[in-house]
């Protein structure tokens, strides 16, 4: 069989076959902009997802045994056949998750990117040697060798924002260190991260070595993370999603990339103009459905009347409509996640806080909206929006915006506004958050950097080297001389 069914139906990939589910069933995927079906992939059962999984564990002994430049030579070749299939991928993203056509086809060059850089880090990986006389009473003779080898059987869980970068971020550290991988995109962007794989595939793909599950989440989700052959998960998605996941792997090690309330501090002695500029970008980026976006900002109230309107110029000037227009903010993933964005912006408005500006509603796509005054008892200071809304709190001074953030659930990223670098550098020691931007917007990039969360947004380090070595474990052999 071939990925196509036909135009709008998908097979999924397993043990180098593109197939269907035994009952012929499905799932479809709607499009943000029109709400037309893009795609229909295969709806999975338990069995079928445990022939998956037990098919990849059986080859990771023989994919773990490659020669690593082998391996590293499979991701180049992956990385040049998906920038080959970069109009057809960037299509598909464009009409699954509602992304401007020119960032899908971007989505997919960096990805090619991200695969080769990781395909390069890869050969670098090395374990250590140590002498046992460096411990009091142990014996020169006495010495250790650790090896780095792989967990085995790698769960990879991406998103629905980033379907083809996420994915592969997960995928590629995990085969070039000897890795076999289960991959369960999300639904939303499922077709995308099929594509993916097709490249993949073409790239010369040994049988086993991936297989792609693709159903319902509650036919198959809590079965393929509490599946005894899965070794490591490694997810980005929601907080809970991810509280759920981790409390189900047990004992295995698992890798969270979760939600944020990233804010923006800005100082009173802040460039206003870029200020303005890069919260805007960075708040309403393919509108604020990202972890990294900015959520909310803290202004000091000096400064703040002439920040707001600065901002509020800036995003009365952007363009709202379908991504298919090039639109700069477009429709949310669905009309659940307008509905709670609307939720959070009536709960702000009962209990005071000042509108600026509010964009009108159409069914999923909401004009941005920007709410001032906002206060420690509206729902929106707090819950993680992943819209386009953007609310401004004042502060009298940067203590009042650090101790905000420290009571804060999340803790991904911060931006801190100023001139001063010296005092930057002190607040971004005192912010308990996984990156500090200074002057400029928060953000995930360059994928080679580590990223990660504290507190409720994630465990563990992500960005190339770090994802390459969460695919490793120690593994001793002691010498006796």
């Amino acid at each position: 069989m071939a990925l196509r069914q036909d135009n709008k139906k998908f097979h999924t990939l397993l043990n180098n076959e593109w197939v269907g589910s035994k009952s012929g069933e499905t799932v479809e995927i709607y499009s943000p902009d029109d709400h037309v079906v893009t795609g229909e992939v295969p709806a999975l059962s338990q069995e079928e997802v445990d022939k998956a999984i037990t098919q990849t564990a059986d080859v990771q002994a023989n994919w773990e045994a490659t020669e690593g430049h082998e391996r590293s030579e499979l991701l180049h070749r992956w990385a040049e056949e998906l920038e080959k299939m970069t109009d057809e991928i960037g299509e598909m993203i464009h009409r699954e998750v509602g992304k401007t056509l020119s960032s899908a086809k971007g989505e997919v060059k960096r990805t090619a990117q991200l695969i080769r850089h990781t395909a390069e880090e890869g050969l670098r990986t090395h374990g250590s040697f140590i002498q046992g006389d460096a411990f009091p009473g142990a014996s020169k003779s006495t010495k250790a060798m650790v090896q780095k080898v792989p967990h085995g059987v790698v769960l990879a869980i991406s998103p629905f924002n980033y379907p083809v970068n996420l994915a592969a971020s997960k995928i590629a550290p995990a085969l070039i260190t000897g890795n076999t991988v289960v991959f369960k995109p999300a639904t939303q962007g499922a077709v995308s991260g099929l594509l993916m794989v097709e490249a993949l595939v073409k790239a010369g793909l040994p049988e086993g070595v991936l297989n792609v599950v693709t159903g319902r989440g509650s036919v198959i989700g809590d079965f393929v993370v509490t599946h005894p052959k899965v070794d490591m998960i490694t997810f980005t998605g929601g907080t809970a999603t991810g509280q759920h996941i981790a409390k189900k792997a047990s004992m295995i090690p698992v890798v969270l990339e979760l939600g944020g309330k990233d804010p923006a501090i800005v100082l009173d002695d802040a460039d206003l103009d870029k200020t303005a500029k890069e919260i805007v970008g960075g708040a309403l980026s393919y509108s604020g459905q990202r972890c990294t976006a900015i959520k909310r900002v803290m202004v000091v109230d000096s400064v703040a009347d002439e920040l707001i309107a600065k901002v509020k110029e800036q995003v009365e000037a952007l363009k709202v409509g379908p991504s298919s227009e090039g639109a700069n903010v477009t429709p949310m993933i669905d009309q659940k996640s307008a509905d709670y964005v609307v939720s959070l912006i009536d709960d702000a408005k009962n209990k005071g806080a000042t509108v600026v500006t509010e964009g009108s509603q159409e069914k999923n796509l909401l004009g941005p909206t920007i709410l001032d005054n906002v206060t420690e008892d509206m729902e929106v200071a707090w819950e993680e929006q992943f819209g386009p809304v953007l609310p401004f709190m004042r502060i009298s001074n940067e203590l009042e915006a650090i101790d905000l953030e420290r009571r804060n659930a999340y803790g991904l990223q911060a931006s801190i506004f100023t001139k001063n670098l010296e005092n930057a550098f002190a607040i971004a020691d005192k912010l308990n958050v996984g990156t500090v931007q200074v002057n400029g917007k928060t953000s995930r990039g360059p994928d080679h950097f580590p990223f990660l969360g504290v507190k409720s947004s994630g465990q563990g380090v992500q960005g190339i080297g770090r994802s390459i070595d969460s695919m490793l474990r120690d593994k001793v052999i002691v010498l006796n001389l």
